[in-house]
């Protein structure tokens, strides 16, 4: 097994056993619609009821970010410098990769993203923001 797929089987094994103790390392993909992801963000919040300290984000142009056993690599490599106990993550697409207010303005929907106007993040339903 190639190096970067032990970092994908170590992020699977420790996100399968969710959150046991702190710190904890969080991982959540965005794409332009529900099934290709161009973005991931990796956090990870040293104790319960902080915020996340540290905050990274990996992009892709072509492709889907959740296939690169790269940047895999580089988000194992993160998360074991900071000696994370657990990992959140989320198995989906949370939603367009843009931010409101920086990539569109504050209060529309992303003009590059159709796909999530009008619809709820985590159930990818229309109808519920």
């Amino acid at each position: 097994m190639k190096p970067d797929q032990r970092a994908r089987k170590w992020i699977a094994k420790k996100a399968k056993l969710g959150v046991r103790s702190y710190p904890v390392g969080t991982i959540a993909f965005y794409g332009p619609d529900h099934l290709r992801a161009t973005k991931v963000a990796v956090g990870i919040v040293p104790a319960p009821q902080s915020e996340a300290t540290i905050l990274r984000r990996w992009f892709v142009e072509t492709g889907d970010v959740r296939r690169s056993d790269t940047i895999f690599a580089e988000i194992a490599a993160l998360l074991r410098g900071h000696r994370v106990h657990s990992i959140a993550m989320v198995d989906g697409i949370l939603g367009c990769p843009h931010k409101e207010g920086i990539d569109y303005p504050e209060g529309s929907t992303c003009p590059n993203c159709p796909y999530w106007a009008g619809r709820d993040r985590w159930t990818g339903e229309l109808g519920k923001n």
